[in-house]
């Protein structure tokens, strides 16, 4: 076990029961809920945990490098931490944190559009290696300026998110006050004076805002009015007619993340996409919606045309692997690294990739597995 490992807490788990002490319920439920009755979140990890992996014992067998290659890039294990909105306000300065910890153990970090960090700053802790997710805005001009900076600021990936044409509807939010317009309740205060560091880091760090967003935000809007600017200006919806234009505008590497069907996985190579990352958002979207594994059993097909990763549901080291052995070609985790930052803060990152990592190397060992690419061959049908 690595010396970035901390003894008390193993696993996502005892990072998640941590992180729930720390935080305010308001802040926890929204990083650990999904939507409706949470059918979807749970259903992901479950169905995720049926697969089955077979180890070959006899075999001339020595270690197992977990070096992986996605999109052209070498990375150190096959997972990397997914876009998660409004990171500061479940713990702050997170994106930060996570941002460090993914260029340290040379794994992607991607940033999203409505977390609490810029491109810029994304960009200057990951040495330009940060992917740049885009919430597609209505205006084409903010869309142009905002992919403009992405490439000024070296981003290598470009992930457009096609799974919100609508805010899911989540009841812990709302009875939080969380949903746009949020608000403070006396419910809300009494819950953050109950957890002075969270309540002392957020001072420290100030107040959670979209960093990305600000150019394009007018100044001096209450909390109402922020609300329906953003619903104004950044829309979900995603078709061949707004995608095109982002094709050709944008020169590096390009991803479709949300991917759920495999008609839109034939869409997304007939639209010139690099890759697919096959997610239901976690679950916050659409709680009748099929697993993630299971979605990706019917694109993998397809895996010789466009590179296919997912995320949502996966929670370890063993979930990554029965992914990559199901056919993904990465993987990436939100909660999981959320769960790390908000519990051991500076340290989380660290923490919990290292832990994830060496999860991963223990089922590869076990498996007598020598490289990434092989776990296929390790999947009971």
């Amino acid at each position: 076990m690595t010396s970035e490992i901390c003894s008390r807490y193993p696993s996502i788990s005892d990072l998640r029961e941590k992180a729930k002490n720390r935080l305010p319920q308001f802040a926890f439920e929204y990083l650990d809920g999904g939507c409706n009755e949470d059918v979807s979140i749970i259903r992901n990890t479950a169905e995720i945990r049926e697969v089955q992996l077979q180890p070959r014992y006899l075999r001339n067998f020595g270690e197992s490098d977990t070096q992986t290659k996605v999109l052209g890039m070498e990375f150190d294990a096959p997972f990397g931490i997914s876009p998660v909105g409004l990171q500061g306000l479940m713990w702050p300065n997170s994106p930060e944190i996570l941002a460090k910890a993914a260029q340290k153990h040379n794994v992607p970090f991607i940033l999203s559009s409505v977390t609490t960090m810029g491109i810029e700053r994304a960009s200057e802790l990951t040495e330009g290696k940060a992917w740049f997710q885009l919430y597609n805005p209505v205006d084409d001009a903010v869309r142009n300026d905002i992919i403009d900076r992405a490439e000024a600021a070296g981003c290598p990936v470009l992930v457009l998110l096609c799974d919100v044409p609508t805010f899911g509807y989540r009841p812990r939010d709302i009875r939080n006050g969380l949903a746009l317009p949020p608000k403070m309740s006396l419910k809300n205060i009494l819950q953050i004076l109950g957890k002075p560091a969270w309540a002392y880091n957020t001072l420290k760090y100030g107040q959670p805002t979209f960093e990305t967003l600000k150019p394009y935000t007018p100044e001096g809007l209450n909390l109402k009015q922020l609300g329906q600017f953003m619903d104004r200006t950044f829309s979900g919806k995603l078709n061949a007619e707004k995608i095109k234009p982002i094709r050709d505008k944008w020169k590096g590497k390009l991803v479709l993340k949300g991917v759920a069907s495999e008609q839109d996985t034939k869409d997304a190579i007939d639209l010139g996409f690099d890759g697919i990352i096959v997610s239901n958002h976690g679950g916050r979207q659409l709680d009748a919606a099929q697993s993630t594994i299971n979605s990706l059993r019917e694109m993998t097909k397809y895996g010789d045309q466009i590179e296919i990763m997912i995320d949502s549901g996966l929670r370890s080291g063993p979930d990554i692997a029965r992914a990559m052995a199901s056919g993904a070609k990465f993987t990436f985790m939100g909660r999981s690294f959320m769960y790390g930052a908000a519990a051991l803060g500076n340290k989380g990152g660290d923490h919990t990739i290292s832990m994830v990592k060496t999860q991963f190397k223990q089922v590869m060992d076990q498996l007598c597995c020598g490289r990434v690419e092989d776990l296929p061959n390790h999947l009971i049908k």
